[in-house]
């Protein structure tokens, strides 16, 4: 398998992004035209709360711009130094399945204890990504 396949789990984790930015702005949009939060809330977050639909999606959101840094860095190291193989490209894609499953829950249910779960799972699988990355990059 070529080094390049990592691009479409990484490609993935964009479109999950992307699609959790478009939630949150339809979610916010509908809670200012259902009159649930002044317009004027979202210019500086003061005077008034955020509606818990809309909340759950930008934290969430946020949180996508944490540890999966780690995995899209993760996933350049193993690119530079020209890493390959079946083993590499499905930890990527576990990490991005597991992800997708904390943003299912997360933005969702939000069930703390599933949620839990499914965050130290990515965690697990983007340590294992890691150890893959470096292991391979100290065989080269």
């Amino acid at each position: 398998m070529q080094a390049h396949a990592l691009v479409y789990p990484m490609f993935a984790m964009v479109l999950l992004t992307a699609s959790t930015l478009a939630r949150l702005f339809v979610s916010r949009l509908g809670s200012v035209r259902a009159g649930a939060v002044n317009p004027r809330f979202f210019q500086i977050y003061q005077g008034g709360a955020e509606p818990e639909a809309s909340a759950k999606l930008a934290r969430h959101f946020v949180n996508l711009f944490e540890a999966p840094t780690l995995f899209y860095v993760a996933c350049l190291a193993a690119l530079a130094t020209e890493q390959s193989g079946t083993g590499l490209v499905a930890l990527a894609w576990l990490y991005v399945a597991v992800r997708c499953v904390h943003t299912f829950i997360h933005t969702g249910s939000n069930v703390l204890n599933a949620r839990i779960a499914a965050y130290f799972s990515s965690w697990f699988v983007l340590l294992a990504l890691w150890i893959r990355v470096v292991v391979g990059a100290a065989e080269r």
